[in-house]
């Protein structure tokens, strides 16, 4: 049962924002199998998304990357034996309500882009959190060579892969970060403009 059903009739797009900070709001200090919440983890990435200089759809993305996660009443589904909940596609669905597809299908991807990297980066797999190499196993593990040749080819790969990298180094229980509310003016100049 999802904690939030996406509502994706005619809605002015920016009430999303909205339920992003009503979401991060309830839901941040949830833990995912990391030593630190889902609203830290998700700020941290965003933070080394600008680090890096990612341009502002990937910042919003690395920002936004595990939403998912907030829409499912079962808590902790990334270390849930079995189970895999896809929370990179529900995300991603949840958000194209209100950014276009430079902000979502990274966030799609970003799974994908783990995989990949696993089979493409000597020591890549050995650099992940336990909690990465366990969802890992679930979300079908590393790529064979035609699905990472295909991978290749998505029109997001780049910045799926920047978000992956933002992703992993994202997960320090010692590092500050900004608020939540500090990146209102960047989700905003994110949405996607009514037509």
């Amino acid at each position: 049962m999802n904690r939030s059903q996406p509502d994706l009739g005619d809605r002015d797009v920016t009430a999303i924002l909205d339920e992003i900070f009503d979401l991060f709001a309830r839901f941040g200090s949830d833990r995912y199998g990391e030593d630190i919440s889902l609203e830290r983890h998700m700020l941290q990435s965003a933070a080394v998304a600008e680090a890096m200089g990612a341009s502002q759809p990937v910042v919003a993305a690395a920002l936004l990357h595990d939403i998912g996660h907030f829409l499912y009443a079962e808590g902790d589904a990334a270390l849930d034996p079995g189970r895999d909940f896809e929370h990179e596609a529900l995300g991603a669905a949840w958000l194209s309500r209100g950014f276009d597809r430079e902000v979502t299908a990274p966030i799609a991807l970003h799974v994908r882009a783990k995989r990949y990297l696993c089979a493409v980066e000597p020591g890549y797999l050995g650099r992940l959190s336990d909690a990465s190499r366990v969802s890992l196993a679930l979300q079908g593990g590393v790529m064979g060579e035609d699905e990472a040749a295909a991978f290749a080819r998505e029109a997001a790969f780049e910045a799926a892969l920047t978000l992956r990298r933002c992703d992993d180094a994202g997960k320090d229980p010692s590092m500050r970060t900004r608020t939540i509310e500090d990146y209102r003016g960047l989700l905003t100049a994110s949405l996607r403009r009514p037509d």
